[in-house]
């Protein structure tokens, strides 16, 4: 998100994570300062694409950051060092039948969240949802946020997902009016919806 009163919008909804994407490809790249009047109680999350960790750091200090989240081919090294800054570690990982699950392992250590998201173009907002049965391959322990053409019909599909690791849902173009500008009244009925009966 970039738009100042977006945001301030969004955060009555009390979601558990705000992103801000900080990558120049991107459709929704913050490109210049925005304020972000969020409470404290929502977690500020910088998305990033094969970026150097001074580029990172210098976000962090800048927004203020709670989270980063890695979009590109970053390896559990290079997690484990965004760890050390004392962040919040979510890694994406584009999921296809061909994926293999046992490519993880060395990144549980390393990551609080992985993201399971769907093949595309771009590194994310694709609006492209991907088969959610292949979720039973994974084993692992850290748990996991689901993305990928996610929208407002799918709350029902979305709870019957039962995996013991599946923790949230990161959506983005299936609620938006235009790139970086979310439809609040979409978010407030999809929340309300997935919410309910948890």
């Amino acid at each position: 998100m970039r738009n100042s009163a977006n945001i301030k919008e969004l955060s009555e909804i009390q979601p558990d994570f705000i992103g801000f994407i900080f990558h120049e490809k991107s459709s929704r790249n913050v490109s210049e300062t925005v304020l972000m009047d969020t409470p404290k109680n929502i977690n500020r999350v910088g998305v990033f694409v094969n970026e150097s960790k001074e580029f990172i750091i210098n976000k962090i200090k800048q927004y203020h950051l709670d989270y980063i989240q890695l979009h590109g081919t970053e390896s559990p090294e290079f997690c484990n060092e965004i760890k050390k800054l004392e962040v919040g570690v979510i890694k994406a990982f584009n999921i296809s039948e061909e994926f293999n699950f046992s490519s993880l392992n060395p990144y549980e250590s390393a990551c609080d969240y992985l993201l399971f998201d769907a093949f595309g173009k771009q590194a994310g907002g694709n609006g492209i949802t991907f088969n959610w049965k292949l979720l039973n391959k994974y084993k692992g322990e850290t748990p996991f946020l689901l993305s990928g053409g996610i929208d407002e019909t799918m709350g029902d599909e979305l709870k019957k997902i039962t995996h013991p690791q599946f923790v949230g849902i990161d959506i983005n173009s299936g609620f938006e009016l235009a790139p970086a500008l979310k439809n609040i009244d979409k978010i407030k009925c999809f929340s309300k919806s997935i919410r309910s009966g948890y």
